[in-house]
């Protein structure tokens, strides 16, 4: 994480968390949306879970994509974390297994759009 030396810094940092809830929490229109959900127990965490639901997050705001990202809980399958589920309007989940953060701009391309 960069330091922050200037009040210029701040407000960018600042409109960048802003940005990454959007993705996170999309009120009102979750149905519409493609929705993806990271397992976030301790043993996906304890895989890369984290630097996953961050990979995806920073890919969908690169390719500028209209996706809610979202945490859940242990999705019980301990040996493939980090687990991703995703679930597009008018369609069945779809759970993905050890989707390391290097591999997600190839996910994102094919599975988010």
């Amino acid at each position: 994480m960069d330091k922050i030396k200037s009040f210029a810094d701040l407000k960018k940092k600042r409109e960048e968390l802003q940005s990454n809830l959007k993705l996170r929490e999309s009120g009102d229109n979750v149905e519409n949306m493609i929705q993806v959900k990271v397992a976030m127990g301790t043993c996906g965490i304890a895989a890369g879970a984290k630097a996953t639901m961050e990979a995806i997050i920073n890919e969908c705001q690169k390719q500028n994509l209209d996706v809610v990202v979202t945490q859940t809980g242990c999705m019980g399958k301990c040996n493939a974390e980090p687990m991703v589920e995703v679930k597009k309007p008018g369609q069945d989940s779809v759970v993905f297994e050890n989707l390391k953060a290097d591999k997600v701009a190839d996910f994102v391309a094919k599975n988010l759009k």
